[in-house]
């Protein structure tokens, strides 16, 4: 039987990122994958997503913009083509990130294929048995489609972002349900690509755990580009209509029907844990499936957890950092804590939805606090691009004046939102931010607008105010 130090279940973020903290220690490792190597992220995740919504911004900016004397562009787009670039991005970053780093560690060793715990020191891998002191799960999760009524009968016109990213062409018509960030992101691909999109979100608004101003401000922006929301719906039963979908549901008590070629289910993820054979070990799993673990990640006595397969918040960074806080404490009998105060979170429409830190609601729980929004319209830059629809929000102690959050719906907010990233690591106060000179014209004064709004009008200050 082999016998290693580490055993690492899973080639995504969190697997990469704690195989190769324990190359580093010198530790001998065996990594088990099954599925394309990278996870979620780069194959059918935040790379091929970004890139199609970066294309159909582009295509947009070309047809219509603001300057004067500037004609660009034309109507002919070829859907196909661009799911071929996106093709070859992915894996060109497959090979360049993941498997030539993975070539690069001396200390690991990869196999591709299922592992099985039968303890908490052996494992099968492909039917094979090996021993290990240590492991990492982190399996990723996979995209949840509920089981509504109905849902078995029209399974072949059901879409998740993994059938939507193997697309030919794009559907005449879809109706989505959620209004979070994938549902959203993918309502933009779906709409500025020429389908008719329904979009179906049970809470009364979209993005409902986002400052409300901006949530609402994105849902006006979305509805103008055609996308029909819809709110405040419960989803009954679901039907064949000829080639496509029906979809029954109660919308503000009122029964409403939609039909669509096709459903995408954009209601969350459900672990990656079944099969695992964590029965046969002192892992425990929640309600839902997804690892339990300490502030530490541990979740057995010699076996720790890291990235989507522990649950929210799922994002790759998140990710990555659990894996390599996890290996650390796995490997070095160290017990660090995970710090999830200061998580960037992003929603990559156009205008992006950016935030990091307490929203107002959070922050009134804590402390006495004020907060201060301020239009994108008094941004300089903003108006010199003809990117001026957006607001950024911020969030104070009323007490010591130290910025608790900032939310910002923007052109590049997703670039914006790392300044606000180091301001609330390093508690800064609106003072701090105001006495910090920012570069004339950028999108990244919108910062100091907010910090200087607690002080008076920025609508009637200059554009070198301070």
């Amino acid at each position: 039987m082999k016998e290693y130090d580490f055993l690492v279940v899973g080639g995504g973020a969190a697997g990469f990122a704690a195989a190769l903290r324990a190359n580093e220690l010198g530790v001998k490792t065996l990594m088990v994958n099954r599925g394309p190597i990278g996870g979620t992220c780069v194959n059918v995740g935040c790379v091929p997503t970004k890139y199609i919504l970066t294309a159909l911004e582009l295509r947009k900016r070309a047809l219509k913009h603001h300057y004067a004397g500037m004609v660009l562009g034309e109507e002919r787009f070829e859907f196909r083509k661009l799911l071929e670039g996106k093709d070859e991005l992915v894996k060109f970053l497959r090979r360049e990130k993941y498997e030539k780093v993975l070539e690069s560690l001396e200390n690991v060793d990869y196999v591709e294929g299922s592992a099985k715990f039968i303890s908490n020191r052996e494992v099968l891998v492909n039917g094979e048995k090996v021993g290990f002191r240590k492991a990492l799960i982190a399996t990723g999760a996979r995209a949840r489609i509920l089981p509504i009524k109905g849902v078995e009968k029209v399974r072949d016109r059901i879409l998740t972002h993994i059938e939507v990213l193997k697309l030919k062409d794009i559907p005449e018509s879809v109706v989505i349900i959620g209004g979070r960030t994938q549902a959203l992101e993918f309502a933009q691909i779906f709409a500025r690509a020429g389908a008719e999109v329904t979009l179906l979100q049970r809470s009364v608004r979209i993005m409902p755990q986002a400052e409300p101003e901006l949530a609402i401000e994105l849902e006006d922006i979305l509805s103008e580009e055609g996308i029909d929301v819809n709110t405040s719906v419960r989803i009954k039963s679901l039907e064949r209509a000829g080639g496509g979908v029906k979809v029954h549901a109660e919308v503000d008590g009122r029964e409403r029907t939609f039909e669509g070629e096709y459903l995408f289910f954009a209601t969350g993820r459900e672990p990656n844990t079944e099969g695992l054979g964590l029965e046969n070990t002192d892992v425990k799993t929640d309600g839902k499936g997804f690892v339990i673990v300490d502030k530490t990640l541990k979740a057995g006595e010699n076996i720790y957890a890291a990235g989507d397969v522990i649950g929210e918040p799922m994002l790759e960074t998140v990710a990555a950092k659990e894996g390599f806080t996890a290996a650390g404490n796995a490997l070095e009998g160290r017990n660090v804590e995970m710090d999830y105060r200061v998580v960037p979170r992003v929603v990559f429409t156009d205008p992006q939805l950016a935030s990091v830190g307490l929203t107002d609601r959070e922050a009134q729980k804590v402390a006495k606090c004020l907060c201060s929004t301020v239009e994108f319209s008094n941004v300089p830059k903003a108006l010199i691009t003809g990117e001026e629809r957006g607001l950024i929000k911020m969030v104070v102690n009323a007490r010591t004046k130290e910025i608790l959050g900032v939310h910002i719906l923007a052109h590049s907010a997703a670039e914006i939102i790392h300044e606000a990233v180091m301001i609330i690591r390093n508690r800064m106060t609106v003072d701090d931010v105001v006495d910090t000179l920012h570069v004339f014209p950028t999108m990244s004064e919108a910062i100091k607008l907010a910090a200087l709004s607690f002080k008076g009008d920025v609508s009637k200050m200059p554009c070198c105010a301070m």
